[in-house]
């Protein structure tokens, strides 16, 4: 038998199988056929899974058809809150694509792990910056991302996610209040720890009327990626290729 016909007839299988496979769903969706199912539990079990899976596969190609454009703006995101906490005067490299994992379980700082990027200079590291969270703030956790220079001296600090009362603890956001431009210049070496507290503790950062406890938080958190820093600033400036 040649080759052709042999195609031939797979060919004619396949549309015969076809054929055998409409006729019997047009059966199938008969309605005095369905009307006799409709009553019974497997037929509205089978209905019912039928459904599930159809859902299942229409989420399943949004989400594939979403995720590359979630993650691009994600990064967007990411890129531009780094920009406003390390001076672009400072770096030449790409943030995004020179970073380090350290540990910082016992930092309290929101992760296990977390990821420090890199601001170079001519292959130079000259700052870092890092993203933390200060997990009692009023309403809730408070997420924040916050550069450093190589000395340990905060250039910048901004709150990227909040649940904070709107009118209060908000005041928290740069486009609210100048507050938190209040970090910048501060460091472990020009404030004593005593200092690193809000003034009704005792400290020197002011606190918002009517709301004392957010920014408490947000100075301890600070406080807190200061000392990470610290920690681990000798390993970080070496990380340099």
């Amino acid at each position: 038998m040649s080759t052709e016909s042999t195609r031939q007839q797979m060919v004619g299988y396949a549309l015969r199988t076809m054929q055998i496979g409409r006729e019997k769903l047009a059966i199938f969706l008969e309605p005095s056929n369905l009307e006799k199912l409709r009553p019974q539990l497997e037929f509205q079990t089978g209905v019912l899974a039928g459904f599930a899976l159809l859902a299942a596969i229409l989420l399943g190609i949004a989400d594939l058809a979403t995720r590359g454009v979630i993650q691009q703006r994600l990064q967007e995101d990411l890129q531009a809150n780094l920009e406003q906490v390390v001076p672009a005067e400072l770096h030449d490299n790409n943030l995004l694509e020179d970073s380090v994992m350290i540990p910082s379980a016992d930092a309290r700082l929101g992760a296990d792990q977390t990821e420090v990027y890199l601001a170079k200079k001519q292959g130079e590291i000259t700052a870092a910056c890092f993203k933390f969270i200060a997990p009692d703030g009023y309403a809730g956790p408070i997420s924040l991302v916050m550069g450093v220079d190589k000395n340990g001296e905060i250039l910048g600090v901004r709150v990227i996610a909040h649940v904070e009362t709107p009118g209060l603890g908000d005041k928290i956001e740069v486009s609210k209040s100048k507050w938190v431009l209040s970090f910048n210049g501060k460091s472990l070496d020009n404030l004593t720890v005593e200092q690193w507290a809000v003034k009704k503790d005792g400290g020197v950062f002011d606190q918002f009327a009517g709301a004392t406890i957010t920014p408490r938080k947000v100075v301890q958190a600070i406080k807190r990626g200061l000392d990470f820093y610290r920690e681990h600033q000798v390993e970080l400036l070496g990380s340099a290729q």
